[in-house]
């Protein structure tokens, strides 16, 4: 079971996921390939980063924005869905021709959250600002909240 359903509190939805670009795995790629000058050590690398990949988990439920990493550790980053103050788009010009980019959430006082290298970052954007929009500004979170 992965970190985003154990984590769901009674009453608490995921509304989507969101995965890494391709682009974010090119280290796995140099790995495999180099695996062949250097007689499969380079393996050992590659299983790494590919466990490393598979670890990473990223979404946003019905009250906050997760995103979660670490093979045997574990570092999670939330952040409430009712403190975001912004939600910036960062994206190069390959970034844009091949659909991969940085979305970076600002929170109250110094929290910020970056999700990068992900794929579709504008449908990334698009589904926390509707999340925000149907959980926080339509008041359902204060409903819950306060029943």
């Amino acid at each position: 079971m992965s970190y985003l359903d154990e984590s769901l509190a009674p009453g608490e939805i995921i509304v989507a996921r969101f995965s890494l670009h391709w682009m974010a795995k090119w280290r796995l790629f140099a790995f495999l390939v180099l695996a062949i000058p250097t007689l499969g050590i380079a393996l050992l690398a590659a299983l790494y980063e590919w466990l490393r990949l598979r670890a990473i988990e990223q979404g946003v439920t019905n009250r906050r924005v997760v995103r979660k990493s670490g093979i045997i550790s574990r570092r999670t980053t939330e952040l409430r869905l009712a403190s975001i103050e912004t939600i910036d788009l960062r994206q190069s010009a390959m970034g844009r021709l091949f659909d991969f980019g940085n979305v970076v959430l600002t929170g109250r006082g110094e929290t910020a959250m970056c999700f990068t290298h992900i794929a579709d970052p504008i449908d990334v954007k698009r589904a926390i600002e509707g999340a925000y929009a149907e959980h926080v500004e339509s008041g359902h979170a204060t409903r819950e909240a306060h029943p």
